[in-house]
């Protein structure tokens, strides 16, 4: 295949998926203003391996596994981020803090609560509306497994949340 080809291919792939490979990033980081410098990343990669993406069973699939790969990164970076600054504001002196025990919590918020492979079954089945099968392919593991973490999720959203906002947010009723 010519490099016009491949590049008029990628360029196709491109336009159809950045804005749905910009917001699983977004959903699965809680980060916005990153999500997509980490899509852009991800073309990158899909770019460098171009033609394993065209052979893959599922393109698309390939690319979302791409992204949800680099944002586990980024949220392993952003963790170990935050235990440092919370060991250097251990250091310091403290000062009473009053908290508002009734505010409610945001989505994005409770979505960064959750461990990251919840929350990526999460987001693919319920924000991008993967079934199972997909979600698993993406995640690459079983359905059984998406269908138990994405039940655990829902459950900690629930509590995180409170049932009637979690319910909405998933689109299921108990």
């Amino acid at each position: 295949m010519a490099l016009d080809d491949k590049s008029a291919e990628f360029h196709d792939f491109f336009e159809r998926h950045h804005a749905e490979l910009a917001r699983l990033a977004r959903l699965l980081t809680g980060e916005a203003e990153t999500a997509d410098d980490l899509a852009a990343d991800a073309f990158v990669a899909l770019w460098h391996r171009w033609d394993r993406v065209l052979h893959a069973d599922h393109p698309v699939a390939y690319a979302r596994g791409v992204v949800t790969d680099m944002a586990r990164a980024r949220v392993r970076e952003l963790t170990r981020e935050r235990r440092r600054l919370r060991l250097l504001r251990a250091l310091r002196p403290r000062h009473a803090q009053s908290r508002d025990g009734g505010a409610v919590m945001d989505v994005p918020r409770a979505l960064a609560r959750l461990p990251f492979r919840r929350r990526a079954c999460v987001v693919l089945r319920h924000a991008l509306d993967l079934s199972e099968k997909d979600t698993a392919l993406v995640l690459g593991t079983s359905r059984g497994t998406v269908r138990s973490r994405t039940s655990k999720a829902v459950a900690e959203l629930q509590r995180f949340l409170g049932a009637q906002a979690a319910d909405e947010l998933t689109g299921t009723r108990n």
